[in-house]
C-alpha cells in the first residue's frame, strides 16, 4: 500500500474519509513532520526520500516546482492534486484516492503528476 505525504492546505474531512476507508494506511500530514512552513520544492524532495505519494490542492504552484525538480534531475515521489471540495464531492475524491493507494505500487508514481478526476 502506498504511503502518504498530505500537504498542510489538504481537506482533512477528505483525509478523515480516506481513513476510513483504508484503515492502517500509513500518512503523514507536513505539520506533523514539522514542514508545515517547507517550500514545495523541499517539500517534493522530502516526500521522495520518505517514499511517499504527496496529497494536495495545490493546483497553482505544486505543478511547477513538480516539473522543476525533476527537470533539475532529481526524483519525486509523485503527486496528486485533488480538487477543492467545492468543485468535485468529497466522495468521489474519497473514492479516487482509495483507488489509488489500494491498486497502485510506489514504483508507478516515480515522477508522475496527476490531477482528480482520475481518466
Amino acid at each position: 500500500m502506498l504511503r502518504l505525504l498530505i500537504d498542510h492546505n489538504f481537506d482533512q474531512d477528505i483525509l478523515r474519509g480516506l481513513l476510513r476507508r483504508v484503515p492502517g494506511l500509513n500518512v503523514i500530514i507536513a505539520y506533523e513532520a514539522g514542514l508545515s512552513r517547507t517550500k514545495d520544492p523541499e517539500l517534493l524532495v522530502w516526500a521522495a526520500t520518505e517514499h511517499r505519494l504527496l496529497l494536495t490542492h495545490d493546483r497553482r504552484t505544486m505543478v511547477a516546482h513538480a516539473k522543476t525538480v525533476i527537470e533539475s534531475g532529481r526524483t519525486i515521489a509523485g503527486v496528486v492534486i485533488a480538487p477543492e471540495p467545492s468543485q468535485m464531492p468529497i466522495a468521489q475524491i474519497i473514492e479516487q484516492l482509495e483507488l489509488i493507494v489500494t491498486c497502485t505500487e510506489e514504483s508507478e508514481w516515480q515522477n508522475v503528476i496527476s490531477h482528480l478526476p482520475l481518466r
